[in-house]
């Protein structure tokens, strides 16, 4: 068994199994997209609940794996060279990830330049962008009554739906032909608008056809099923 007795996010977070990858994370947008990576990579991994309600995310022991004090973050006991890694932050995660496995990041130099392009799009705007916007249409009603937050950001939220589905109008998948991790960077974020935001209606997200076909591609996937109730 590996000794990661030197992480101290360990001593809050056990695992059970030290020899294989460890998730710390909550069914978010940014959650799941690892949790999705994970399963269709196939890597072996323990998945570790950060409990929002108890502001777990804060502890010293989640912060000193990632200072920013964000879910997910992994602790890879067979890292480069055979040494333990910590990750924090999604992007930089399901590009490790994909580096590891050999998949779902073409080793063409274009196509993998321009996977990361768009893992990037969603890192820098859909994203921060979102969930801005889910946080004043669900959650500032009452601490902030001026419309203009929330007009900015459903403007935003429109616009960058507008550059996904112009972009997916003669493709399949972020990337081209094949699903990458482009894809699983997005489609959490688009899935939540309608869902867990319920802002279907009023983002008129019924516009986006090139989108919705897309989306429901990406989320009927058996590792997108799995990876959405991950950890539980």
């Amino acid at each position: 068994m590996a000794d990661l007795s030197s992480f101290e996010i360990t001593q809050r977070w056990p695992a059970k199994n030290s020899d294989i990858i460890q998730l710390y994370s909550l069914a978010t947008p940014n959650g799941i997209k690892v949790s999705a990576m994970l399963e269709e990579t196939g890597l072996a991994y323990e998945a570790h609940k950060v409990d929002f309600g108890a502001d777990e995310q804060h502890s010293p022991e989640f912060e000193s794996l990632n200072p920013n004090g964000k879910i997910p973050a992994i602790l890879d006991p067979d890292g480069p060279g055979g040494k333990p890694l910590g990750l924090f932050e999604s992007g930089a995660i399901l590009q490790y990830l994909a580096e590891k496995s050999g998949k779902l990041l073409s080793a063409d130099p274009v196509i993998r330049i321009k996977t990361l392009q768009w893992v990037n799009f969603q890192m820098g705007g859909v994203g921060p962008m979102f969930g801005q916007f889910g946080h004043f249409y669900m959650f500032a009603k009452d601490a902030c009554d001026h419309p203009y937050p929330l007009e900015r950001y459903k403007n935003e939220t429109q616009r960058l739906l507008g550059v996904l589905d112009d972009h997916l109008e003669d493709k399949d998948w972020i990337s081209g032909d094949d699903y990458s991790i482009a894809d699983i960077a997005s489609w959490p974020w688009v899935a939540c608008l309608g869902g867990f935001y319920k802002a279907a209606e009023f983002l008129e997200l019924d516009d986006y056809e090139n989108v919705n076909r897309w989306l429901k591609t990406c989320a009927d996937r058996p590792a997108s099923k799995k990876a959405v109730s991950i950890p539980a």
